[in-house]
């Protein structure tokens, strides 16, 4: 090998050196590496346990094995209890007892089993379908709460296998499941004090347990798992607005997939994770953070009669001496934006908790609009006391006139291009399509003359898509909507089917939404007054057909999504129609072209705009381009 090959390679080889020298972990990043799979093995090792004082346990209650039954004495079973579960023997063994606490908004039922939250009903809402019971998030084994202990002997506990003791307090909105052992004076626990709204806040408090509980322990293992129950109407949009997601100490939030099955690990400190469906979620805030955590979503199957599954695994300080509760609270309620708001009332910035991001408003400028416009007069009307189709009708009325100035600049800048057209068909006549910026150069020409800007027509129309589009995002989001009707639509947050089919149609679905069918009809309607208010190259008539298919395409969309959105842009059609009469009836062409002429002679020797100078020079620029590549292509010949 020559020497330039050897230098290829020494560089080669100092690129992966430098490489690696660079992305290799800290000391830091490898301690939380050895942290993270100390955990997971902690919990497998908790899994394994758990199976194993299973196994003891049936071989103690004289479970068969084979033909014959094992019988042992009360003596030798506590003895093997003892051995499987340490100082936590006392409680290995109980019954299964249930005690609620209830307020206002929600009702709590705990179990023994675990001292967990084993099933939390919203008693103002209701599951589509069911007008008598109160919405219930979850019930029963939908949810799974634990925390892993590992005893002064190296058992590996999970407390959600034990039993805990229900104690009295004075505060009824106050509950304390306490978990017993073999030492008089030592338990753990679980105390959990409802507040008058939707919060629940557990206090994790150990007492006397140094000499119960490993001394090196000072954060325990958290797991926490809940099926997703489909509560509404329309599963596909529940489907998509139901997601995992997280919001790091700092206020950045994260998400996982909500179209397929997806996991994700966490280095970095959490400060809550939410268990968000359409409406409704379970986060679950920690005081401090969570650390080293692992969250995975799982896509349930279609007759279910679930949504998704959520699992979280991570881990939470723990003060073993008592003198710090590990602190948590449980958010058990709907995705109403001000609800949630409320919690970061009077609270400092740093300390805020911005549960209100559960609540998708759209991209960073739509969601400005939204909180800024949409949600206050939303509010404003709906404070009123009116009903929500009222409250629709009047907020197209605002957002409308708000947009009218632009509205009617687009259609001022359409009208003067239609009066022009006899002039611009002259033109095109003229000058063939071979000398095309010949033909471009006279049109922006003509156009300069009469006063008129091509850009006009198209700019309006960017200031209002952020309005419509923020009405996109808060319809089919916004909770206010949910269960009310108007007309034939039982519940304007879902679709308003009106013919329903056993065959699937792509892209259709099952069923016709009135709603948005006559949104069609009427965007049909709007697109011929449009077409015949607009001068056309009749050699064009594919974009014609175009224009027409666009509003049946609509059709398709917007079968599935709420009610509530179709009847909105229901509503700004017609109000679209009706303004396009308007102006049609007060712009007249014949009066506009004279007005044109006559600034034609006003502006005749003076100096042409910015804009239009800029245009002209680079038509320009691009026939001197055009001529010198024609010149050396004839050389070359």
């Amino acid at each position: 090998m020559d020497k330039n090959t050897w230098i290829g390679f020494l560089l080669i080889a100092a690129i992966i050196v430098g490489f690696t020298m660079l992305n290799r972990p800290s000391k830091e990043e490898l301690a939380e590496r050895q942290r993270v799979q100390d955990s997971l093995r902690l919990v497998h090792m908790a899994e394994v346990e758990a199976q194993r004082i299973s196994d003891s346990l049936q071989f103690v209650a004289g479970q068969a094995t084979g033909e014959e039954a094992v019988y042992v004495t009360a003596e030798e079973q506590q003895e093997r209890l003892q051995a499987a579960y340490g100082t936590f023997a006392p409680a290995a063994q109980g019954e299964e007892k249930h005690v609620q606490l209830a307020n206002d908004h929600v009702r709590l039922t705990f179990n023994t089993l675990g001292g967990r939250i084993e099933r939390a009903e919203l008693l103002e809402y209701h599951a589509n379908g069911d007008s008598v019971n109160p919405l219930c998030l979850f019930r029963g084994e939908e949810s799974a709460f634990g925390l892993t202990l590992i005893t002064a002997n190296n058992r590996i506990l999970q407390t959600s296998n034990l039993y805990f003791t229900p104690v009295q307090t004075e505060n009824p909105n106050v509950l304390i499941m306490r978990l017993p052992t073999s030492t008089p004076d030592a338990w753990l626990d679980f105390a959990y004090e409802l507040s008058d709204n939707y919060m629940v806040h557990l206090s994790v408090t150990p007492h006397n347990m140094q000499s119960e509980l490993a001394q090196n322990v000072n954060s325990l293992e958290l797991q926490w798992k809940q099926l997703i129950p489909q509560q509404e109407q329309g599963r596909k949009f529940e489907e998509r607005y139901a997601r995992l997601q997280y919001m790091l100490v700092g206020g950045e939030m994260e998400e996982l997939s909500e179209t397929k099955d997806d996991s994700e690990k966490e280095s970095a400190r959490v400060k809550w994770i939410g268990y968000k469906d359409q409406f409704f979620s379970t986060v679950l805030i920690a005081d401090d953070a969570f650390a080293s955590s692992e969250f995975a979503s799982t896509l349930q199957g279609k007759h279910s009669g679930y949504i998704k599954q959520y699992t979280t695994h991570t881990s939470i300080p723990f003060d073993l001496t008592g003198k710090t509760p590990t602190g948590m609270r449980f958010y058990l309620g709907p995705n109403h934006y001000h609800t949630l708001k409320a919690y970061d009332k009077d609270v400092e910035k740093e300390d805020r908790l911005y549960l209100n991001k559960l609540v998708p408003l759209g991209w960073k400028i739509v969601s400005w609009i939204n909180t800024a416009l949409v949600i206050p007069m939303f509010d404003l009307f709906t404070g009123w006391g009116l009903h929500i189709g009222i409250v629709i009708l009047l907020m197209t009325i605002v957002i409308k006139l708000i947009i009218l100035p632009f509205v009617f600049v687009s259609y001022k800048s359409s009208a003067k291009m239609r009066a022009l057209k006899p002039q611009i068909d002259a033109i095109n006549e003229k000058y063939p399509p071979e000398k095309m910026q010949e033909r471009q150069q006279e049109t922006m020409k003509l156009y300069q003359q009469a006063g008129v800007n091509p850009m006009s027509g198209c700019l309006p129309m960017l200031f209002q898509f952020p309005v419509l589009m923020a009405m996109f995002w808060f319809l089919p989001t916004a909770i206010e909507l949910r269960g009310k009707s108007l007309w034939w639509a039982d519940d304007l947050s879902t679709y308003d089917a009106v013919f329903h089919w056993s065959v699937n149609i792509p892209f259709l679905g099952d069923h016709l939404s009135l709603f948005c069918l006559l949104m069609t009809i009427c965007n049909i309607g709007y697109t011929y007054i449009t077409m015949q208010s607009q001068a056309t190259d009749p050699n064009m008539k594919f974009m014609k057909y175009m224009m027409y298919a666009m509003p049946v395409m609509f059709l398709f969309i917007f079968n599935d999504y709420a009610a509530g959105l179709s009847y909105y842009y229901l509503l700004s059609l017609f109000f679209t129609i009706f303004q396009t009469m308007i102006f049609r009836w007060t712009l007249d062409d014949k009066k506009m072209l004279a007005e044109m002429e006559a600034n034609k002679k006003k502006k005749a020797g003076k100096p042409k705009s910015g804009f239009m100078a800029r245009l002209e020079a680079m038509q320009r620029e691009q026939q001197r381009v055009a001529r010198e590549n024609a010149k050396a292509a004839n050389k070359r010949r």
